[in-house]
């Protein structure tokens, strides 16, 4: 199997998409996991013991371009002890997938993230002010992942929040690129159940220890 990032990228004809940067409101469902050793992806690219987070996210009206998405980010040394805190600050995506072509287009020509298509199914329900969300992911119709997240992120205060990603170069060149994401959220800790399919993509995972999740609901971000 071959991930986005391993093979070479060519725009197809009429793809077009915002400059950066891109202005996004939506909501993000965030599980941090360590991997306590060194693994390596069913494509044969390794993948570095450390500290991962792993999120759906929903990109919605009001957002440049509307989609669905799904990461895995690692995050870059940086002295802090703090899981949340070093994937806030300076982070590689390593893995991802979006169902729009425009963003797949942009995230790869503007930052150098690997983007590839998927395809999703969300299914959120409200009881009061508790939140239920199921996510899956499927590439060709295999499964890649799902998640299950409950939480109370819609009464939460909004707060602010910044990062930076770091992108290595892509086969199709272009250089490293980094980019800096900032906003506001009401965000919260939540209950989350992830089931990573043993044959996918991101099967490496199974053996990543959670620490901690959260949803960041109503972000208003500016990405780039």
């Amino acid at each position: 199997m071959t991930t986005p990032a391993q093979a070479p990228y060519t725009k197809p004809a009429g793809i077009t998409y915002p400059g950066a940067p891109w202005p996004m409101v939506g909501s993000m469902w965030l599980t941090v996991l360590r991997l306590g050793q060194d693994a390596v992806a069913v494509d044969g690219t390794p993948r570095p013991r450390g500290v991962y987070g792993a999120a759906f996210v929903s990109y919605a009206e009001g957002s440049p371009l509307t989609y669905s998405e799904l990461l895995v980010a690692r995050a870059l040394p940086t002295g802090s002890r703090s899981p949340l805190a070093a994937l806030r600050s300076k982070v590689s995506i390593t893995d991802i997938w979006v169902d729009s072509p425009e963003s797949v287009a942009g995230g790869r020509e503007l930052w150098a993230i690997p983007k590839g298509l998927a395809d999703f199914d969300l299914d959120t329900s409200h009881r009061g002010p508790l939140t239920t969300t199921d996510w899956s992911a499927t590439l060709e119709r295999r499964p890649v992942a799902s998640a299950s997240f409950t939480d109370l992120s819609r009464v939460a205060p909004r707060t602010p929040f910044k990062g930076v990603t770091w992108q290595p170069e892509l086969p199709e060149g272009g250089g490293e690129k980094s980019a800096v994401l900032q906003g506001t959220a009401k965000t919260l800790p939540a209950r989350a159940r992830w089931d990573f399919a043993a044959d996918g993509p991101l099967g490496w995972l199974q053996a990543a220890r959670p620490l901690a999740s959260v949803r960041m609901a109503s972000f208003r971000m500016s990405f780039g």
